[in-house]
């Protein structure tokens, strides 16, 4: 199946809202885990954070944690802000707009870096996953994850049916999109390459999520 684009920024008030109440909290869960365990701590940058669901559960379980999330949707950096006000994070987690492809921080300032379901977004990863390295220290650790392409139209619509089912409409046809717009494997696995990483692996998460990592390298 070919690749779909759609919108690189999530930046309508609906769509955002739609997409901050769909219940994402089994994928952030296995998400954050797998941070913790490649060895993520320190400072942190989120690529595009989203509506910020996911730097409050890192700093809750690593409390030395300081986690700075970026977005290139105003939109979306307002739910993020508005969440944080509620959380118990707020003194350890900060949100500003800034474009992934043009990351305004110094070379290897992160300790780590984490997206979650950004690349389907970008039309050419290898600019965005370059910045990533860029910024990332020598030693640091690299978890983005993100839908994989089905094969076709028919596993799409099993996706949808499987894991839309308590969904509303626009919310099931954000998640129809995001999978026609994702990248393979294989096509993953090129743009990392082009970017200039090294030591990465990808893992097939589960039947719809693969991960680009790079474990954290001890002194």
């Amino acid at each position: 199946m070919e690749r779909i684009l759609e919108p690189e920024f999530m930046d309508d008030a609906e769509e955002s809202k739609d997409y901050d109440a769909m219940d994402h909290t089994i994928p952030n869960s296995a998400f954050v885990d797998r941070l913790l365990e490649l060895g993520a701590q320190g400072l942190m940058l989120d690529i595009g954070c989203g509506p910020g669901h996911i730097p409050p559960l890192i700093v809750a379980q690593k409390p030395d944690a300081r986690v700075i999330g970026i977005d290139a949707a105003r939109t979306m950096i307002d739910l993020a802000k508005k969440h944080l006000l509620e959380s118990q994070a707020a003194d350890r987690v900060s949100y500003q707009l800034a474009n992934a492809k043009t990351l305004p921080f110094p070379d290897h300032h992160f300790d780590a870096i984490l997206s979650n379901t950004v690349l389907h977004h970008i039309p050419n990863p290898v600019p965005f996953l370059a910045e990533a390295l860029r910024v990332l220290k020598p030693s640091g650790v690299l978890l983005i994850r993100d839908l994989f392409r089905p094969e076709d139209m028919a596993q799409v619509d099993a996706l949808v049916a499987l894991h839309g089912a308590e969904a509303n409409p626009s919310q099931r046809a954000l998640f129809r999109a995001s999978l026609c717009a994702a990248l393979t494997p294989a096509e993953l696995k090129k743009m990392a390459q082009s970017a200039g990483l090294k030591d990465f692996e990808i893992v097939t998460d589960s039947d719809r999520h693969m991960s680009l990592q790079i474990s954290g390298k001890l002194p």
